[in-house]
């Protein structure tokens, strides 16, 4: 009989009581501590068993848990005679930034001041032992909700130095989700002065602590070293592109594969597969998202688990604000292509706005694009990456995000597509003003556009919206010659039996023509001209089903 599944339970020793279902993931262990590193800093999307490895680390490693062999009796681990010695012989200090999404800097630095004031809690017996002097016990008594910053900042290294003098053996440091309240920070504008204040507790920390045995942080992105590592230079960095523990978080095939035959579920390798795989972790390119494969087996139905944990207002905000280009090539994303892009991994959260290329860095670590390849260019070895979506969940996503955009506007958007594919030309006129003006709306930027960039700005709203309405009934490819004013949309249907449509978008030009209708004839006569037609034939589609459309747009003060 399978196990039973404890959806959303991230407590290691909980699970292995209980007898929970579990994939061993004890390799996570021997990985790292072979690697020797003082410091190693790991980034995994959401929802990828991060914290659940990191609190079996602690099971496994912290002296509280000396003897707990049951824990491990059956994993990977504990075949080996020197992890058998090793369990349960360090003091280990762990910690967590998870709940720390406070709207303003004051509230961040109490939550972090609380969750030192509560781990502190755990070792108040140490006050009772022969090992601090009378100055170490008054400073830990200081520890509290509402001490001051500098006692906070050095509040975890005055921990590692009592429990050396107690155990007489240095510590293991492990900090969970390390990035959450710098995202926070970053959204809600009070960045600077918080990652100043972070930078001094991990200087204390993790660099000029000489209690520090070794330690291990997680996170979704990799905030810049200048951020907050700027003197860490002992820090080994795993992002995603890694070949470092590439299987250690996330399911692979084989685990997947063999899970869905322990629940009786093996007809479904193949949705599960178009569902939920496609993450790459270095040059791994068949790991599952854990947090989906854990609720597909419980529930026993496909649902967009993982992307239905967060809001993603951040990648929204960014998308929905960036340049025409990052927007076409979210087009091509949308349509199932490859796009290669240079960036950073490292994220420089206050150069989000300046730099848009760190939008394909946060997207990357979010696990929302995958990097199917990285290519290395010129004499720098610059990388370049070749970037898709990551599966039919993440494209899921996107599509709620971008309809999300519409919301306000989706009727007269519907409305307009529905005399689309009907050919209800007058409709298709009265609607496309109001569909043209939500646009805008929803794509301001906040900026001063020019003229030359509205019609940019107005393309790129509808092919958006035309990818999310119309992506399961049509294939929709796209052409631009923004220089002449000139966009066309071309609407192949996925079922040859249907309606195509060639959609030509052309600004008046004053210089050039007389009246709209001009324009009008101008567009058509450019369909004509191209030979769009020619695809559609030779895809199989009548001539009678092939219908074009001219549109033309007036621009008045640059609208």
């Amino acid at each position: 009989m399978p196990k039973v599944i404890s959806i959303g339970n991230q407590g290691f020793e909980d699970i292995r009581k209980e007898n929970r279902f579990y994939v061993d993931k004890t390799e996570f262990i021997r990985e790292w501590w072979e690697s020797g590193d003082s410091i190693t800093l790991i980034m995994r999307p959401r929802r990828f068993g991060k914290t659940l490895n990191m609190d079996m680390l602690k099971c496994f490693f912290s002296n509280q848990y000396a003897d707990r062999e049951d824990l491990f009796e059956g994993l990977t681990i504990w075949k080996d005679e020197k992890y058998r010695s090793i369990q349960g012989t360090y003091p280990v200090i762990y910690l967590s930034f998870a709940d720390v999404k406070q709207t303003n800097y004051a509230d961040a630095v109490k939550k972090i001041k609380r969750i030192l004031s509560d781990l502190y809690q755990q070792y108040v017996f140490l006050l009772q032992e022969n090992c601090m002097t009378e100055m170490q016990k008054r400073q830990f008594s200081e520890v509290s909700p509402q001490m001051d910053d500098v006692t906070a900042q050095c509040a975890l290294q005055d921990l590692a130095h009592y429990l050396y003098r107690f155990y007489g053996k240095k510590v293991i440091l492990l900090l969970d989700e390390y990035d959450t309240p710098m995202q926070e920070a970053y959204v809600y504008g009070y960045w600077k002065e918080f990652t100043s204040f972070i930078r001094s507790m991990f200087n204390s920390a993790f660099k000029t602590n000489p209690y520090l045995e070794r330690a291990v942080m997680t996170g979704i992105t990799r905030v810049s070293k200048e951020s907050v590592f700027s003197d860490l230079n002992n820090l080994n960095v795993v992002t995603t592109t890694s070949e470092e523990y590439e299987t250690c978080f996330g399911f692979t095939e084989q685990e997947v594969f063999a899970s869905l035959d322990t629940f009786g579920l093996n007809e479904y390798k193949n949705q599960v597969k178009e569902w939920y795989d496609g993450f790459v972790f270095g040059k791994r390119r068949d790991i599952y998202n854990p947090w989906s494969i854990t609720n597909f087996l419980d529930k026993k139905k496909f649902d967009a688990y993982w992307a239905a944990t967060s809001s993603n207002s951040l990648v929204s905000r960014l998308i929905q604000t960036a340049s025409s280009e990052i927007k076409e090539q979210m087009e091509l994303l949308l349509q199932n292509k490859e796009i290669v892009v240079h960036f950073d991994e490292q994220i420089i959260f206050e150069q989000l706005d300046q730099n848009e290329n760190a939008i394909w860095s946060l997207l990357l670590a979010s696990g929302y694009l995958k990097a199917v390849e990285v290519e290395y260019r010129g004499l720098l070895r610059e990388k370049w990456y070749h970037l898709q979506i990551t599966n039919l969940e993440t494209m899921g996503m996107f599509m709620m995000m971008f309809r999300g955009w519409f919301d306000v506007s989706n009727s007269v958007y519907n409305r307009f597509v529905n005399a689309l594919l009907g050919g209800n030309v007058r409709e298709m006129n009265a609607y496309m003003n109001e569909v043209a003006l939500a646009t805008f709306s929803n794509f301001d930027s906040g900026t001063h556009p020019s003229s030359k960039s509205q019609p940019e700005r107005f393309y790129h709203g509808f092919m958006l919206g035309l990818l999310v309405e119309l992506r399961d009934r049509y294939q929709v490819k796209s052409n631009r010659e923004s220089g002449y004013g000139r966009y066309d949309v071309m609407l192949i249907p996925r079922n040859v039996a249907e309606n195509a449509m060639i959609l030509e978008f052309k600004v008046f030009d004053v210089e050039e023509e007389y009246s709209l209708q001009d324009t009008v004839k101008s567009a058509l006569r450019q369909i004509e001209e191209k030979q769009y037609d020619t695809e559609l034939l030779e895809a199989g589609i009548s001539k009678n089903r092939i219908h074009h459309y001219g549109f033309a747009k007036v621009l008045i003060d640059g609208q």
